[in-house]
């Protein structure tokens, strides 16, 4: 039913922005103790706490899914994911920037980043789970988070080659190529619901 499950546009829609997030969000994790090192050379601070902020940053993903399932009952699973996917992307785009700033922006940074990064994940399941045909749940929600993992290899393995070449610090752009193909379904998707309701609404 794989090829079936995917001809649901809805769920097409969900799987693509779920698998843009999961480009960033476990290559992000992966270099955080990286991206701190980093930072503590080119501002030449010393490495202290640095188990501490790697395990805060992640961890502060907890209330992120929290926060952003509050939100979800007001605003809708989708603009809730299209919000933490743009701002995980605005994130990515920026952080070179944020190498250079003061220790305490630097760190209130990864962590409106590890918020973000979070916060769309349950949303995708969501919205996968409610697109779903009753019958194949089970099976499309396996099939997305198994892609999804996946893509999450090929990201860690692709980054981890390119820093042989490259700095981390400017590597972390690439991150964002996951969010923008993700944001940009979202939203075609959505100009296509309100175009179809405009349609509706004319006809009648």
């Amino acid at each position: 039913v794989i090829p079936q499950i995917f001809k649901v546009k809805a769920l097409r829609t969900a799987a693509i922005g779920y698998f843009g997030h999961m480009w960033e969000l476990y290559t992000f994790w992966a270099f955080i103790p990286l991206i701190i090192l980093k930072y503590n050379a080119i501002a030449d601070h010393e490495a202290s706490h640095a188990s501490l902020y790697n395990f805060a940053i992640i961890g502060i993903g907890a209330a992120g899914c929290a926060v952003g399932g509050y939100l979800a009952q007001r605003f809708g699973s989708k603009a809730i994911a299209c919000t933490a996917l743009s701002v995980s992307c605005l994130c990515c785009i920026l952080s070179p920037l944020f190498f250079f700033a003061p220790n305490v922006i630097f760190y209130l940074f990864l962590g409106v980043w590890g918020i973000a990064v979070t916060m769309d994940s349950p949303q995708f399941s969501a919205l996968v789970a409610a697109a779903a045909p009753p019958a194949w749940k089970g099976t499309a929600l396996t099939i997305v988070n198994a892609i999804g993992f996946f893509i999450t290899i090929l990201s860690i393995e692709i980054i981890s080659f390119l820093l042989l070449y490259v700095s981390v610090n400017l590597l972390l752009p690439i991150l964002a190529i996951g969010p923008m193909i993700g944001i940009n379904r979202l939203l075609a998707g959505k100009k296509a619901s309100n175009m179809q309701a405009l349609i509706a609404r004319l006809q009648k």
